[in-house]
């Protein structure tokens, strides 16, 4: 266990196993780390982080569940509610609350949705999903895995997504389907 400097562990919170925490962060309360990396500057409130790495400025809770094989890179923001399962999330994607995200992964600078679902067991196999950079995921979006969004991509608010959507378009509906294709931003 390796705590770094001016880093503040809250009451009720519990490091377990091999975890190592960086510099100036900020644990708990009520928050439990086992056999994790936490990298330097992160916020970790009321949540549960297990076998999982944070990279630098991370910011998870209250109430957030890693789970093994969650990969957090800089300035990720995960809000409250959220569960990451064997998932990458590239640096400064924001996953509000009430989200999961299970064998993903998530481009840079993405926009995870309320409510959104990566719906990875199909009852044999985990199926991967994967979202490229800047896409924005309308809230109580269930992406159907496996599947792939294209760079820049959007879903809008309640979209079931069950094919792969090209990069810099817009899909809505149930099943969802392209209405037209976005400006590329960059």
């Amino acid at each position: 266990m390796t705590i770094g400097e001016d880093t503040v562990i809250w009451p009720n919170s519990y490091l377990q196993g091999n975890s190592v925490i960086g510099s100036g962060c900020t644990i708990g309360p009520n928050t439990m780390i086992l056999d994790s990396q936490v990298g330097d500057h992160c916020t970790i409130l009321a949540s549960v982080i297990e076998k999982a790495i944070l990279e630098a400025h991370v910011e998870i809770g209250p109430f957030g569940h890693l789970r093994s094989g969650a990969h957090l890179a800089e300035g990720v923001h995960k809000g409250n509610f959220g569960e990451v399962k064997n998932s990458y999330l590239g640096p400064g994607v924001k996953m509000g609350h009430f989200s999961y995200l299970g064998d993903a992964t998530i481009g840079a600078e993405v926009n995870i949705g309320c409510g959104t679902i990566t719906c990875n067991f199909d009852g044999v196999h985990k199926n991967p999903t994967e979202i490229g950079e800047g896409a924005f995921i309308g809230s109580d979006t269930m992406l159907v895995a496996p599947i792939k969004l294209g760079k820049g991509a959007r879903t809008g608010a309640g979209a079931v997504v069950t094919k792969n959507v090209p990069p810099y378009t817009l899909v809505v509906g149930v099943p969802a389907r392209a209405i037209r294709k976005l400006e590329k931003s960059d």
